[in-house]
């Protein structure tokens, strides 16, 4: 099957919520320019608007946009020159520019660059930065793959891409970068050893 990115980064400018798969799992995602697509997001997985989504970019170059870099560079630099493509999100503080409905009222924002060339192409297509949360109605099982999508979801969505199963099948380890030091908010794609081998003990 053919995938026509172009076509699908249009449609998903003008408001439609996508069902695509991603390095790690399943994910759900809406325009960040778009507050109703946003609001349609939450109410299509029955999420609690107090539960921030995650801006899945397609580079580096591209967080800046979003979020203030700055704070602990040096460290951020070397987890993304190891894990980035990869399972690992980064939690920063957010920039005004940022829809307050994605970060759930609050100043940072999660960012993260998945390890998978079909997602990095939706997410180039939609304008290079595409607030994602799972692809599944909050309470139920994390989809790592197609089948494991349930109908309920796949109705609430206006796109759904078959991509098969999801490479790394767990969800990302979430670091937050916000606080003095840096706090693991969950454990997941990327082990605690892996990071501390690359910026020490935390």
């Amino acid at each position: 099957m053919e995938v026509k990115y172009q076509e699908i980064g249009e449609q998903i400018k003008k408001g439609a919520l996508i069902i695509y798969p991603t390095d790690t799992v399943y994910g759900i995602g809406a325009s960040i320019q778009s507050e109703e697509a946003l609001i349609h997001l939450y109410q299509a997985k029955s999420r609690n608007f107090s539960s921030p989504l995650i801006a899945l970019v397609d580079s580096v170059e591209r967080i800046s946009e979003i979020a203030y870099v700055e704070r602990k560079k040096e460290l951020l630099e070397k987890l993304s020159q190891k894990f980035w493509p990869g399972g690992l999100t980064i939690i920063l503080p957010a920039k005004d520019c940022v829809p307050k409905i994605m970060i759930s009222g609050g100043n940072t924002v999660g960012v993260r660059i998945p390890n998978h060339e079909m997602a990095l192409s939706i997410i180039r297509a939609s304008g290079g930065i595409l607030p994602t949360t799972s692809a599944n109605i909050s309470g139920e099982a994390t989809p790592s793959s197609y089948q494991e999508l349930s109908e309920a979801i796949k109705r609430n969505a206006d796109i759904v891409i078959d991509g098969g199963v999801c490479p790394v099948g767990e969800a990302s380890t979430i670091l937050d970068f916000t606080k003095d030091s840096i706090q693991i908010l969950r454990l997941g794609a990327i082990t605690k050893e892996e990071i501390e081998a690359v910026i020490g003990k935390i």
